[in-house]
């Protein structure tokens, strides 16, 4: 049976809250050193894995926003297509509602939050487990992107966002003949 997938709302947010998280940034000295190391490390191979974000396609923001972490990123595939852009992040274990899409400062940011919790009681034993974990990513959003266009949909553990690209971007590549001089 068909399951229908969720839309889930893309938010984008002021410039003023950014330069204020901009502000408790600049008080986390680790964290942009680590973020520092993190960009030195992928530029190495930056050239190899271009996608059309103009970032690599491995590029992750630090995680070191949120005090919870899993223990990974997850895997995510961007597909630039005719008209438009498509981001999908697999998210398996998820709810809708514990994933959020926002579109500020120039990119796309997926956030997710899961707690999980398990109790098993059985004859000799007591199991009571816990774990809770987030992650961020975040890409560059490229020119040409319809930004009120911007859809984001879950089923199935997949989250899939889609950037249209404006009518001005979707115009195909113009081929220009090689004269003899």
């Amino acid at each position: 049976m068909a399951e229908a997938a969720t839309k889930l709302p893309v938010k984008t947010e002021d410039k003023k809250v950014m330069e204020n998280a901009g502000a408790v940034q600049a008080w986390r000295p680790f964290e942009s050193l680590r973020h520092e190391v993190d960009r030195l490390f992928e530029s190495f191979g930056r050239d190899l894995w271009r996608s059309p974000f103009g970032r690599s396609l491995f590029d992750i923001e630090p995680f070191g926003r949120r005090e919870l972490k899993l223990a990974s990123a997850p895997a995510v595939d961007i597909v630039e297509k005719d008209n438009a852009y498509e981001v999908t992040a697999e998210l398996p274990g998820m709810d809708e509602k514990n994933i959020e899409v926002k579109l500020d400062n120039g990119g796309l940011t997926i956030r997710g939050e899961k707690q999980e919790e398990k109790e098993e009681k059985r004859k000799g034993y007591h199991l009571h487990e816990r774990s809770f974990g987030s992650f961020e990513r975040f890409f560059a959003v490229p020119e040409g992107v319809d930004a009120d266009k911007i859809e984001a949909s879950f089923r199935k553990g997949l989250l899939t966002v889609t950037l249209p690209k404006k009518p001005e971007a979707q115009k195909p590549a113009k081929k220009i003949d090689v004269k003899a001089a």
